[in-house]
């Protein structure tokens, strides 16, 4: 059954508010069996008629998001029931509960707001239990004489959506999808190239009959995703996981920090980090993890020399003969920090960001990054040239991949 979202509301075109919906959406539905092969954003206004009547013949399940609200540019409701030839019909539950929640609330009530109580006739109403603006579902050809797919009108917000979606319209969805069930399964790898990992698993995830296999890569990052039916799925998984190994550091969307938390806390050991190029990122992005409190220590971001030597206890005299960014200055940071805050495990990065600050022995994008452990310390020089933000992202990812590694 061929799925489609049309996604509502000018804001998402101005670039004001980022489409949350469809990755959602495709999540929810994919173990049904079904996919999104398409997706429209319009404005609000008569573009969504127009694209309405568009998607009428392209989809069998169409998702329409946005514009339910109280507002002048609230028109989805009006616009659906137009383009299907209904009349919008007041249920009066439904006003009698916006009523009843705005007096509750102690917010004033406008004629505007009991808008969100108008439904298309023949339409069945989902339930909004974290907003005012619920949502409805009409039913495939639901006016006999306008062919029509079957249409869930849903409200924008995520955090009324996403409930609504999962109580209400997946239970719909149950009854009328017609598709064979789906498998989805993600492997997460860092710094490993993409192309190295299409090497190792692509053609023997392909000789698989009916599986898609897919790639998605982000700075310091490879995703790979298989679909398709269950056992023909089973049998790809045992390829991957037997080709890539403990490349592979989460089948989940967990992110590396939250492994490298998980990780340290079943060990109940202790981590601490010295950042000089990357400025605090990988201190924010292990604080980000829910529970980091049981195993991140202390943070120290030591951006110029005189930090390094105060913060750290760094001998001056190895900046001065080695440059700050080096294999011996790494390394005493690392170890700095390791004393200071007597974790089990310390990380440093020291690198040049560019564009500019580079040489000819050092060129901008180089980065040395240290892992301090009661045995030993690691150091291992990398070479990211690219502007500021990917290369603090790919030695932060390159950091963590450091200690998953020192941790397996």
């Amino acid at each position: 059954m061929r799925a489609v979202l049309l996604s509502t509301g000018t804001e998402l075109l101005l670039g004001d508010v980022r489409e949350a919906h469809l990755s959602f959406i495709a999540r929810e539905i994919l173990p049904l069996g079904l996919r999104i092969e398409e997706q429209r954003v319009v404005p609000d206004g008569a573009q969504i008629r127009d694209a309405l009547e568009q998607l009428f013949v392209r989809s069998d399940i169409l998702f329409v998001t946005g514009g339910l609200g109280p507002t002048s540019d609230d028109l989805t409701c009006e616009l659906v029931a137009q383009s299907l030839g209904l009349k919008v019909e007041r249920n009066a539950q439904l006003l009698a509960n916006l009523q009843r929640r705005f007096k509750e609330r102690g917010i004033k009530w406008t004629e505007r707001v009991a808008k969100q109580a108008d439904v298309p006739s023949g339409g069945q109403i989902l339930a909004n239990e974290n907003g005012s603006a619920p949502g409805f579902y009409l039913k495939a050809n639901i006016n006999s004489q306008i062919p029509s797919p079957h249409i869930f009108v849903l409200p924008g917000p995520p955090r009324e959506l996403q409930p609504m979606f999962r109580e209400s319209a997946m239970s719909i969805l149950r009854g009328i999808v017609r598709t064979s069930a789906m498998e989805r399964r993600l492997y997460k790898i860092a710094c490993v190239g993409e192309s190295t990992i299409e090497e190792a698993v692509g053609d023997k995830v392909l000789a698989v009959p009916d599986v898609e296999l897919g790639y998605c890569a982000r700075p310091g990052e490879v995703d790979v995703r298989i679909i398709g039916k269950p056992d023909a799925v089973a049998r790809a998984d045992e390829i991957i996981r037997r080709e890539l190994g403990s490349w592979i550091f989460s089948t989940t969307d967990e992110t590396l920090e939250q492994v490298l938390v998980k990780l340290l806390a079943q060990r109940k050991q202790t981590l601490a980090i010295a950042e000089s190029c990357t400025g605090g990122l990988l201190a924010n992005r292990i604080t980000n993890v829910p529970g980091s409190s049981e195993v991140f220590l202390a943070g120290h971001v030591c951006y110029a020399n005189d930090a390094k030597i105060d913060i750290l206890a760094i001998d001056p005299k190895l900046i001065e003969k080695h440059g700050a960014v080096s294999d011996p200055v790494a390394r005493a940071m690392a170890e700095g920090a390791h004393t200071r805050a007597r974790s089990t495990y310390a990380l440093a990065t020291t690198g040049i960001a560019g564009p500019g600050g580079g040489s000819e022995k050092k060129a901008a994008g180089t980065v040395y990054i240290a892992l301090a452990s009661p045995a030993e310390t690691l150091v291992k020089k990398y070479f990211f040239p690219s502007e500021r933000e990917t290369f603090k992202e790919l030695t932060a990812q390159a950091a963590f991949e450091l200690l998953r590694r020192k941790l397996l």
